[in-house]
């Protein structure tokens, strides 16, 4: 059995999609053993790069994928890729064990289509899992207290890299 500390991250997207308000979108995650809490259930839309993709390619199908909106913008991207570590309790059923946790790009794009594009009960057309239950537009600064805490280093330093373009 692999340890925990030899490990891989798993390569994956993160989206911050801002309405023309400046808003962020998340959404109320369906489930997960990594929830610690009915506070903590919401994030970006986020996944997995498939072998070979383009990062931003990914951000655009996974962020159709979660969501069903295709009317957007890309407004930035992080140079670096931020990662965060699972908590050991539940690596061994996170991704089968796979992974240690994941290392991300992260993409801000303007939403420039309106609210009924949205569909997260059947995302890209019926096609797609739902990932998310509701939805919501949030400001930006409130999502890093929003999302489970293994990962609030990277909400904290998306807000910071993007909340400029958020208008705030």
């Amino acid at each position: 059995m692999t340890r925990y500390e030899d490990l891989p991250y798993r390569t994956c997207v993160g989206i911050a999609l801002i309405n023309s308000e400046g808003l962020v979108f998340i959404g109320r995650r369906a489930g997960g053993i990594e929830h610690v809490d009915d506070a903590h259930v919401w994030q970006m839309p986020q996944g997995g790069v498939d072998p070979g993709e383009d990062a931003w390619e990914a951000a655009k199908r996974e962020l159709y994928e979660e969501t069903s909106v295709r009317s957007v913008e890309k407004l930035a991207e992080i140079d670096d890729w931020l990662t965060y570590d699972i908590p050991r309790t539940v690596a061994g059923r996170a991704w089968k064990g796979r992974y240690r946790g994941q290392r991300q790009k992260w993409f801000a794009l303007r939403f420039t289509g309106t609210d009924t594009e949205i569909d997260v009960e059947r995302p890209g057309g019926g096609v797609h899992k739902a990932e998310f239950i509701s939805w919501r537009w949030e400001p930006m600064q409130n999502l890093p207290t929003l999302i489970v805490p293994f990962k609030r280093p990277v909400y904290e330093r998306v807000v910071k890299e993007f909340a400029a373009l958020a208008g705030k």
